[in-house]
This record gives C-alpha cells, structure tokens and sequence, in this order.
C-alpha cells in the first residue's frame, strides 16, 4: 500500500515537473520571433485630409506622416488604440502641414527613436518646432534621398525611390519632392509615394520602369489629377490602391480622372473618407485589406 502510494506521488511530481518546463519554454520563446511570424501591418488612419500610415512588423513600429494640426487629437486616439508607446522610426514625406502637422503630438506623447525627411526646410512656425523638438528630444535624425534604404525589421525593407539630390538642389517643389520608398516584404510589396506628382513620376519611369511594379500603391497626393498618370500606373500595376483624403474636401479629392485612372486598370479602390482607416495584413506571399466598415477584399 506504501509503494504504491510513493508511486502515485512520484508519477504526479513527474507531471508537475514536466508541465512546469513546457510553461517555461513557452515564456521564454522571444516576442520579437511571435511577432515576426505574424508578417507586416499597414494601417493607413483615418486622419481627414492628410496622411497617417502606421507600420508594424515583427520588430519596429513605423509611422510614415502624421496628418494634419487638426487631426492631431485623433491621431493620438488612434494610436492609443493600437497600443502604441513607442515609434521606432518616423519618416516625414515632405513638409506640409497634413503630413507633418502631428509631429509635435507624437514627441510629445510617444518615445520617437528616429525622425528622417528629405532635408528640404521650410520657413513655417510648425518646420522650425518640428526641427527644434527633434533637437530638444535628443532623437536621432537623417535626411533620406534616392538610394537610401531603411531596414524595418522582420525582413521588411523599404527602398528611398526619390527624390534624387539634384531635385533637391533645384526644385522648392514641396509635393514633387516628396519621400517615395517601396515596401518589400518576400512576395508583397507597396509604394508609398507622399505628394508626389506627374514629374517625379516621369523620373522615377524613366529610372526604373517595371521596377515599380508593387502590390499595393498608396495614392500619390490624394488621388489629385497631377499624380498617378496612365504609364506611372502600368508600371506600378497595382491590385489595390489606398487613398487617404478628407470627406468633402476643398481640393475636389479624388480627382474624377484619376478614379478613372484607376478603374481602367482594374484596381480595388479604398477610401478612407468612405472606409475609414484602412489595414492592409501580409504574410509575405498573400495579404488582406479590410476597412473599418468590416468590407474586406483579398
């Protein structure tokens, strides 16, 4: 009766022991590697007539643009509800107020590790603070230009397509010199293009041609009828293009002809000024797109 009831505990310490150390193999696998696995997240946030797209892959969170002074309340809404604490890196496409205009609620709010833009200054009051808190906060700063290319971790690469230093040093075209980089994560892809227009379109064409070619394109300049010419887009070939634009905007954004643009070459077409903020899911071979009104499309 002893023996066996030694036995017995014996057998449940065997167990408790062995339940133990899965438990702790489970916690010490690294949250990095969960997250890795899970691919990349774009989310281009519903910020009005502005940009805001923030990025997560397994290892960095990203935030390209930060709307305008007036969406600055909702973008910190935004992303506190994503659970954003810290931005590892913001990039700035250029310097106009509804892509730059949330920079000063983020360093404010959030620990910013590293800011990078296209060095063009301006002389608003909202250029100088944005220069002055980069300062104040000791956060690490570069200027990016064609051929630079940023690793956002997880095997996520993004490549600066422009603009080029000559455009810098000739043109004070704030919209045309704008940061376009592409996204490159295994077999998906987005181009992320600011303001840009018809003439870094040309150059960038005639530069890399089907280079361009990308899953997913970012609508350059809010979908304005001087951006996203008919050869720009054969390049490109996009199977989605996102545009982020404020309902009822003064500008006319979306342009008629641009829709049209896109129509014709058969893209899916979302809005955030009818889908709300838009979340784009890649594993690095398929992806999901799905806007806050729950209409997904794959």
């Amino acid at each position: 009766m002893v023996r066996k009831i030694f036995l017995l505990l014996g057998a449940v310490l065997v167990l408790f022991f062995a339940a133990g150390c899965a438990a702790s193999t489970a916690k010490s696998e690294p949250a990095g590697q969960q997250d890795a696995a899970a691919g990349v997240t774009v989310k281009m946030l519903d910020v009005g007539q502005g940009d805001a797209l923030l990025l997560r892959t397994g290892e960095q969170t990203i935030l390209i643009d930060s709307g305008d002074v007036d969406a600055r309340d909702k973008l910190l809404r935004e992303l506190r509800a994503e659970g954003v604490t810290t931005i590892d890196k913001l990039i700035i496409t250029h310097p106009h107020a509804d892509h730059m205009g949330g920079a000063e609620m983020l360093f404010a709010n959030f620990t910013v590790k590293e800011v990078y833009d296209n060095g063009q200054p301006t002389t608003t009051a909202l250029y100088r603070k944005y220069l002055k808190d980069i300062k104040a906060h000791s956060i690490a700063y570069k200027n990016l230009k064609e051929g630079d290319t940023l690793d956002f971790g997880g095997g996520v690469s993004f490549q600066v397509l422009s603009p080029t230093g000559e455009m810098l040093s000739t043109s004070k075209d704030l919209n045309g010199n704008s940061i376009v980089g592409r996204l490159v994560y295994g077999d998906f892809s987005m181009l992320f293009t600011g303001d840009s227009e018809s003439e870094a379109e040309k150059r960038m064409l005639a530069r890399y041609g089907k280079q361009l070619k990308s899953t997913i394109l970012k609508a350059p300049h809010h979908g304005s009828k001087t951006s996203s010419s008919a050869s720009y887009l054969k390049a490109v070939a996009p199977e989605a293009v996102l545009i982020s634009l404020g309902a009822g905007n003064d500008y006319g954004h979306p342009h008629a002809a641009t829709l049209k643009r896109y129509e014709k070459l058969g893209c899916k077409v979302y809005r955030t000024d009818q889908q709300g903020s838009i979340t784009i899911h890649s594993d690095g071979h398929t992806y999901e797109i799905e806007g806050e009104n729950r209409w997904q499309w794959q």
